[in-house]
């Protein structure tokens, strides 16, 4: 098996060696991992694309390359100049440091890389480990998505549904934030939602006076609704979610045909 990997944390993110030792584990001895990640962090820029000005990319060692882009510019870059002509059976994007769960999916470049590959007609996961009380030292961070990643992907691979549609389906991995030995099992979960956290800005003054806003997060302990993927990370599970690129409400359509035609 051929799989080309992404991120959003960047080239050097520790994460990324996690995602690479899953990858080696289930491309197998024949296989072939290929490594195209943005040269800096680009966590938060969710699907975009450099289209207005180009972008360099380096090669950095056998099959890895760093590009001064997002996690969507890595995959196409991928896909059209660094593997030109041997296309990958799988595009993994991730490990993310913190969780793409609830709202956070749709800032996630992670998410963002995994769509991509999804749009040009590729199989493909984002992977994210969440973080908490538990794991939050530096030595544990990655234990759980080291130690189920390749188990969970392979699960994914042999009974997952991969479709041929159009805005074809992907999937949205979120690793607990729990001990490996405590990882209670996967969980089929929909996105779910933060009611009482959000994204904001917090104003600073630089010593010249001039003033910058930081973007600021929420509490990420704050559960969703039962069964759906932040509850379920944060009761021990791996959130498993298939998501489309397609942004159409469809559950709305027929009543608004009703209302305006």
């Amino acid at each position: 098996m051929r799989i080309l990997l992404t991120n959003d944390d960047g080239i050097n993110a520790p994460g990324l060696k996690v995602l690479e030792a899953i990858a080696t584990d289930i491309a197998g001895p024949e296989g072939e991992v290929w490594i195209v990640a943005p040269a800096f962090e680009q966590s938060g820029v969710a699907h975009c694309i450099s289209y207005t000005h180009p972008m360099m990319i380096a090669q950095m060692g056998d099959r890895r390359f760093a590009a001064e882009g997002s996690p969507a510019d890595c995959v196409l870059a991928g896909l059209y100049d660094v593997m030109a002509g041997q296309r990958p059976d799988l595009v993994l994007s991730g490990v993310n440091r913190g969780n793409n769960a609830g709202e956070n999916a749709m800032y996630s470049g992670t998410i963002g890389g995994a769509m991509e590959a999804a749009l040009q007609g590729l199989p493909a996961i984002a992977l994210s480990q969440y973080l908490g009380p538990i794991n939050r030292h530096e030595d544990l961070q990655f234990e759980t998505a080291a130690q189920h990643g390749a188990a969970t992907v392979r699960r994914l691979l042999d009974s997952g549904h991969w479709d041929q549609d159009d805005y074809r389906l992907f999937y949205n991995v979120n690793f607990p934030p729990v001990r490996a030995a405590d990882t209670r099992g996967i969980k089929v979960a929909p996105q779910g939602y933060r009611k009482d956290t959000n994204f904001g800005v917090e104003p600073h003054h630089s010593p010249s006076g001039r003033k910058f806003l930081w973007i600021k997060g929420g509490g990420q302990q704050n559960p969703t609704a039962p069964g759906s993927d932040v509850h379920e990370n944060l009761n021990g599970f791996i959130s498993v979610t298939p998501m489309r690129a397609d942004l159409t409400a469809h559950d709305t359509l027929a009543d608004l045909k009703e209302r305006l035609e």
